[in-house]
């Protein structure tokens, strides 16, 4: 009897409270990296001040984690053992809670600045779901809230030529699939897997070249559209079926960062070899409202309120009026910047690659900084904020030395 309680009790132990907001994706319930509304989370931080709670992440990984429940999860590597794995951790309290390795082996070449872990993994509150880049595929996984493998399946080839650089696209949740992207030099595909057993529901090929954007679905244009960037083009396709919308020439052959959308209008920055950041109708028409010459590549963009916030490569900060492009302010913060800023209220929050974390106002009449933190050396991942906290995901030291720490920032 004592046996089969103590089962009983941990077995509740690991099922996800009810929490009032969750963050279940790339870019959180919104799409657009912005908190919910009445959210609040301190300016300020240190190693000391306003840290709930730290807990180490085994391996290297620049995916960001995501909120269901009491869990907080995350993908991670190991790179001198070649293995990928999802990792959970209490949300309260930060113990790690399980790690299930997902793939042994057959990792492919990748920049200095990316990670075999660099896809953040999604949930719809039932299971959880990754995609991972291993012996020139990319696998889609899906998992249950206790860490057991529910599901696995090959969606396609990944093997870039031209550059080695790696994979990062993000998937994304839609209406009971889960839609994944792989664009590189050799094969490039767009599909989409039922989340109940992983057989794929449509697909779509793309032009062959190298480019890493995640797709995002956007209620745009009077209706829903899967949007991607890159390619030297920015494209929308049906979410339901994968049928091609519409597609703009624009931009340049890689972008990195996520598609950003309001009312009729969607935008994009990027990247290889050209920078550029465009405006584009969503209607279809093919239509270019603007274009200039900023280069936001790893990092997405924000809109709020009819205005653009962005932080380019080299960490100049730029606000632009969405309609027309016209360049609000502009202020030189400090990069080199892979991470997306997010909004909390009328706060932004961006990250550097050196753990420095900047916090302005969001207001387009003029640059107005808040706040300036320092959180280990290193800084890729984008900031997840839920429920008056700020999950930070951070590392210090070098080679052997490095350690990945994973923060959580609140009022204590």
């Amino acid at each position: 009897m004592r046996r089969l309680l103590h089962i009983f009790i941990t077995f509740v132990c690991f099922l996800p409270c009810s929490y009032a907001t969750d963050w279940l994706q790339w870019r959180g319930p919104s799409g657009k990296n912005i908190a919910a509304e009445g959210e609040s989370v301190p300016t300020r931080w240190s190693e000391t001040e306003n840290v709930v709670w730290k807990v180490d992440v085994p391996g290297r990984g620049h995916s960001s984690p995501i909120v269901l429940g009491n869990l907080i999860v995350l993908t991670s590597a190991d790179e001198a053992g070649q293995r990928q794995g999802v990792f959970a951790f209490d949300r309260e309290t930060g113990k790690q809670l399980w790690g299930t390795v997902v793939s042994q082996g057959g990792f492919l070449k990748a920049h200095q600045k990316n990670t075999q872990a660099s896809a953040t993994a999604c949930s719809d509150g039932k299971q959880i779901y990754a995609t991972f880049c291993h012996h020139n595929k990319v696998e889609a996984v899906a998992l249950d809230l206790q860490g057991k493998i529910v599901w696995r399946q090959d969606l396609g080839g990944f093997l870039p030529k031209q550059y080695e650089y790696g994979y990062a696209a993000s998937p994304t949740l839609y209406n009971g699939t889960l839609i994944v992207s792989a664009d590189c030099d050799t094969v490039a595909w767009l599909k989409a897997v039922d989340v109940s057993d992983g057989k794929v529901v449509w697909q779509q090929k793309r032009p062959q070249m190298l480019n890493w954007s995640s797709p995002i679905v956007a209620n745009v244009g009077g209706r829903e559209q899967l949007l991607l960037s890159g390619l030297e083009r920015m494209t929308s396709y049906d979410p339901k079926t994968g049928k091609p919308l519409w597609s703009t020439p624009c931009l340049t052959m890689a972008t990195c960062g996520t598609v950003i959308w309001d009312d009729d209008m969607v935008y994009a920055s990027g990247g290889y070899p050209d920078k550029e950041t465009v405006a584009v109708k969503a209607d279809g028409s093919g239509t270019v409202i603007w274009r200039n010459n900023v280069k936001c590549y790893e990092q997405s963009m924000l809109i709020s309120d009819g205005y653009i916030y962005a932080v380019d490569d080299g960490g100049v900060a730029f606000c632009w009026e969405a309609k027309t492009g016209r360049e609000m302010w502009k202020e030189r913060l400090r990069g080199p910047v892979s991470a997306s800023p997010v909004l909390v209220g009328d706060t932004i929050y961006a990250s550097n690659e050196l753990g420095m974390t900047f916090v302005f106002r969001a207001n387009p009449d003029k640059f107005e900084a808040i706040a300036r933190n320092q959180l280990g050396t290193e800084s890729f991942a984008t900031p997840t904020v839920v429920a008056g906290r700020a999950y930070v995901r951070v590392a210090s030291g070098q080679g052997g030395s490095r350690q990945e720490t994973l923060y959580a920032i609140g009022a204590k």
